[in-house]
């Protein structure tokens, strides 16, 4: 490997960023920057050398990068949130002389689009729920030809607004025309809605496959995983999850990364529908998700991998562990899951206790302050979930 200074900057610094800074740290890699547009638990550890803030702009996080890119001779970057892919895939010719980016920048934002990942299940034949887009207001017409309930979502992230709702559930016709005149409105704004049929089950039927595809088409690592529980309700987002799943999500997981040429790590999100015995497509994540961390704690390091392949060294052949249960607890929202769901302390109990190994998501006793400010971090958002009665994503 040529001698160069080198960074890692990881774009994002809520668990998923700290859950990178961790495992780089772990594999022995130093020199770590992580900016946000918010001071969140990553740049609390002692294991950052620094953290930048910046505004939630394209010009700002640019600027940033070029101010760095004086200091050092590559510039390995670790986007962990939809709008930083964006981000860096619209400044890419820019920046592209001084950093590595893992993901594929001709396809990573127009692939984050709900209803393209739906296509390419057609055509790869990747099971999927039935879905209808929703593009302007004569399409809520639509709506009614589902069997309800019916989950509404934006087609993309980046489309979120602070007043749009990441799901939307719809119980009946009533609930379409409570709703009608929100949705209304943000179609007119120019938001677009996938909405679906609802795969039956709670949140521990959603499994994941992660990988890491190299440039040349390579899988350079993998692995795969399953929920145990969710946060605020089964359509939140991750409070618990373990290293055991379907080989068939593995299988169906490859199809799509190598059939929509995605490169670095991406996650795909399977939800099992015991209708017909089909792990059905939910969403791909075309960065690392919340409980990426599951990946290293059983043996695959998809971001220090991407190191090796940034810096042109040898990567090992790693193999999951996927003898020893481990279950993965944020502990934050597993407390408020069992403070506000009914009938959730056998859950609890399964969580806490159960598997082989249990590890708690961002404790780490030679680097307490992310662990102790996540609580912080986690009353800010459960305070807004509360206040808007709608589920929350990060």
């Amino acid at each position: 490997m040529e001698h160069k200074k080198i960074a890692n900057v990881v774009l994002g610094s809520y668990v998923n960023g700290y859950s990178i800074v961790r495992e780089l740290t772990e594999n022995g890699v130093s020199e770590i920057i992580v900016m946000d547009v918010v001071k969140d638990v990553a740049a609390f550890s002692k294991k950052v050398n620094h953290f930048i803030k910046i505004q939630n702009t394209a010009k700002s996080l640019r600027s940033a990068l070029s101010t760095l890119s004086t200091s050092y001779d590559l510039l390995i970057l670790y986007p962990n949130q939809d709008i930083y892919v964006e981000y860096l895939s619209d400044m890419y010719p820019e920046i592209a002389g001084y950093s590595f980016m893992a993901f594929n920048p001709e396809n990573a934002v127009a692939y984050q689009d709900k209803m393209k990942q739906y296509q390419f299940c057609k055509e790869l034949q990747v099971p999927h729920p039935e879905v209808v887009l929703l593009q302007e207001e004569q399409d809520l017409d639509l709506l009614h030809s589902f069997q309800f309930p019916v989950l509404l979502k934006p087609t993309m992230r980046d489309n979120l607004r602070a007043d749009v709702f990441r799901n939307l559930k719809l119980e009946n016709e009533a609930d379409i025309a409570k709703h009608a005149p929100d949705i209304s409105a943000h179609l007119r704004f120019g938001t677009q809605f996938v909405a679906s049929e609802i795969i039956p089950g709670d949140g521990s039927n959603i499994n994941s496959y992660t990988a890491y595809r190299s440039r040349d088409g390579e899988i350079l690592g993998e692995w795969i995983g399953k929920k145990l529980s969710q946060f605020p309700n089964d359509f939140g987002v991750f409070a618990s999850a373990s290293n055991q799943s379907s080989h068939t999500v593995l299988e169906q997981g490859r199809t799509l990364l190598h059939g929509m040429d995605l490169w670095g790590v991406n996650q795909p999100e399977f939800k099992y529908d015991y209708r017909d015995g089909k792990y059905k497509l939910m969403e791909i994540n075309l960065r690392p998700m919340m409980w990426h961390r599951v990946g290293a704690l059983s043996g695959i390091p998809l971001n220090y991998i991407q190191y090796l392949d940034a810096t042109n060294q040898q990567i090992p052949e790693y193999m999951q562990d996927r003898e020893s249960e481990i279950h993965y607890i944020y502990l934050n929202y597993e407390l408020i899951n069992l403070i506000y769901r009914r009938n959730y302390l056998p859950i609890f109990k399964d969580i806490m206790l159960g598997g082989d190994r249990r590890v708690l998501a961002l404790w780490d006793r030679n680097d307490p302050l992310p662990f102790l400010g996540s609580f912080l971090s986690v009353f800010r958002r459960f305070r807004h979930y509360l206040r808007t009665q709608m589920d929350i994503s990060y």
